[in-house]
């Protein structure tokens, strides 16, 4: 057994065949959740990077044992962890005006398939698999787990239109006491009207008060103009 595990540290054509193959089988697990919930990035998707992210980092231990080459083998490995974060943003889709942001978790899979597949390139089976356990720990129990926190509260986009500038921190400060808010941004009014401004933001509220009744609540709130929920 320690032979074998020794031989597969070496860096010959057999080895080579075992990499892209266990590669591939990361890659495959890591995509079949995302696969099964219908999201954008999928098996294949999965494969692809980690198996192009396994032959990067071969083409760097290639360059140096094979050709004798005098140069750092996790150079051009670096260079992937960077460059599939332009893959991974494709998957990103903003929602709601821009306040509801999705994807974000198939981005985050996209990116560390790409680290399993360099891993694997590198001969690094325990933690490339070991990565791969605790992916899809993460896409199942602990997903199940975040989604049974929040069972009593729900998301809401909300655009919401301010007298003026001045009443912005004292909003903030309001929303996040009394209606959870997540995420704001200011923006131009929709009214044109000046000098009141625009919020567009993202609270968590609870399941048992209806939309309606929320969007009255903020609306009744001091210096607010108006309030409309985001579709």
């Amino acid at each position: 057994m320690k032979e074998f595990l020794e031989f597969l540290t070496q860096f010959n054509p057999v080895t080579v065949v075992i990499r892209v193959a266990l590669a591939a089988i990361a890659g495959a697990l890591v995509g079949i959740e995302r696969e099964k919930h219908g999201h954008p990035a999928g098996i294949r998707t999965h494969m692809m990077v980690a198996l192009g992210a396994a032959l990067t980092s071969m083409i760097g231990l290639f360059a140096t044992s094979e050709l004798g080459l005098s140069s750092d083998p996790l150079r051009i490995g670096a260079q992937v962890i960077s460059g599939v974060g332009f893959l991974g943003a494709g998957t990103i889709l903003l929602r709601g005006g821009g306040s509801r942001i999705t994807g974000l978790t198939s981005a985050a899979g996209l990116w560390t398939a790409a680290a399993i597949g360099l891993a694997v390139g590198m001969g690094f089976y325990l933690g490339a698999f070991l990565t791969v356990f605790f992916v899809l720990l993460t896409f199942t129990i602990v997903s199940r787990a975040e989604a049974f926190l929040n069972r009593n509260r729900q998301r809401m986009s909300v655009y919401l239109e301010l007298d003026s500038v001045d009443a912005v921190r004292p909003m903030l400060e309001r929303l996040r006491g009394e209606f959870g808010l997540l995420e704001a941004q200011v923006t131009p009014p929709r009214s044109g009207a000046l000098p009141h401004v625009g919020m567009e933001v993202l609270l968590r509220v609870p399941h048992k008060v209806s939309v309606e009744e929320n969007l009255a609540r903020i609306s009744a709130l001091e210096r607010v103009v108006f309030a409309l929920r985001n579709i």
